[in-house]
């Protein structure tokens, strides 16, 4: 993505109609084979600058954790939700994300004015909002709200290595790499893997 002005063409026209308060929302985890989806919502306090600041997928582990830091900093506010593996296995993945993603709404002590969500869909709520395919490539506030939602995800996956440690969660996240399916192949899937996901049975 190029200069700051790109970055924030959205909010900057939901600015000048006047809205303030605007959150981007994202989500991690749709791929995974195993753990929950984690969404997160973020209100910035404007136009700023976050060096590096680009959708989650693209930045390295270590630069992920250095910008949330960052972006908890200055944020207004934020706030994390998520759908559990029942949740995922009971709605499908896709609803499953957009109950995360409101539950991250939901989370937040300033309520926002304006939403921006990355992918297609709204979410169910009353708030004004826009759905933006990209989002997380092309808007500052759904970016950094990708940022938090994976490195949280992240975080938690290495709590559930500790807890099922022959998986190798703290490797690959719950994503269908070899070491994973290998891993699932020599000791069936445990409470955490999503059983409708191709690969998992």
């Amino acid at each position: 993505m190029g200069c700051l002005e790109d970055w924030f063409r959205y909010e900057e026209e939901l600015y000048a109609r006047g809205y303030s308060l605007v959150a981007g929302v994202d989500e991690a985890g749709r791929g995974p084979l195993a753990g929950p989806v984690v969404a997160a919502a973020v209100i910035l306090p404007g136009r700023i600058f976050l060096s590096g600041l680009n959708d989650s997928k693209k930045i390295s582990p270590v630069r992920r954790e250095e910008l949330a830091h960052q972006i908890k900093q200055v944020a207004l506010d934020w706030a994390i939700g998520l759908s559990t593996v029942k949740e995922i296995e009971l709605l499908n993945i896709h609803y499953a994300s957009l109950l995360a993603m409101r539950r991250a709404v939901l989370g937040l002590k300033v309520v926002p004015e304006f939403l921006l969500v990355d992918g297609r869909f709204p979410l169910k709520l009353s708030l004004p909002q826009r759905a933006l395919v990209g989002g997380d490539a092309s808007c500052a506030s759904i970016a950094a709200a990708s940022i938090l939602a994976k490195v949280a995800r992240d975080q938690l996956m290495r709590i559930c290595h500790h807890l099922y440690p022959q998986y190798g969660f703290d490797h690959h996240k719950g994503y269908p790499t070899v070491e994973h399916r290998q891993a699932l192949a020599r000791w069936g899937p445990c409470p955490l893997h999503r059983l409708t996901f191709r690969g998992v049975k």
